[in-house]
């Protein structure tokens, strides 16, 4: 299995301004943009960061899913949420022969923690031993910064000010993450049940 960005968040989609009144940096000068590429990497860096603990996308832009098997024939989860749709689904051969599945034969079953991939019929399309499947989609809470929940958008502002406060420093733990930004996130992460298993 391998998940692939296929877009990136655009520059114009990262709230610079905004981090920059965050941070109070001084504004007004001739030299107000000289730190806008650095800002941008603690934006992005902080954004993927939160992606990550949650599995919630926060900006909305296009992946692609490869898989050699269905775990389930009827119902595929997808990798991230939420998947607002399903843009195409190949199947590949042996050979390297693609197949391009009719969008009558799926359809997207929508949900905020575990969107699925499900088959019209009884079952989604059969992938030959030594074949993939390829499943294209768009994924996002937002299509921009000022759509997304306010208090993601803190969340984000927050930890990439801890990136730029503390990016000289190596004795932070593996996996720090400051206790506003869990606390913020907390409600979109992953729910789990029994043993340690995802539903």
């Amino acid at each position: 299995m391998m998940l692939i960005e296929e877009t990136a968040i655009a520059d114009a989609a990262l709230p610079v301004d905004q981090f920059k009144a965050h941070l109070r940096l001084g504004t007004g000068f001739a030299e107000d943009s000289v730190q806008d590429e650095v800002l941008k990497g603690f934006l992005r860096a902080a954004i993927a960061a939160i992606e990550a603990r949650t599995g919630k996308v926060l900006i909305e832009r296009a992946f692609s899913w490869d898989l050699n098997g269905w775990r389930d024939r009827t119902a595929e989860v997808l990798p991230v949420a939420p998947v607002t749709v399903v843009d195409a689904v190949t199947v590949t051969d042996a050979a390297g022969a693609e197949t391009v599945i009719a969008p009558a034969d799926y359809r997207l079953e929508a949900d905020s923690q575990r969107p699925r991939l499900r088959a019209s019929g009884s079952a989604l399309p059969a992938i030959a031993p030594g074949g993939s499947v390829k499943i294209a989609f768009t994924a996002g809470m937002a299509a921009d910064w000022g759509n997304l929940p306010a208090d993601l958008g803190q969340a984000v502002l927050l930890l990439a000010a801890h990136y730029y406060e503390y990016r000289n420093e190596t004795a932070l733990a593996a996996g720090c993450m400051p206790f506003g930004v869990t606390s913020l996130i907390q409600r979109y992460r992953m729910v789990r049940f029994g043993a340690g298993v995802a539903q």
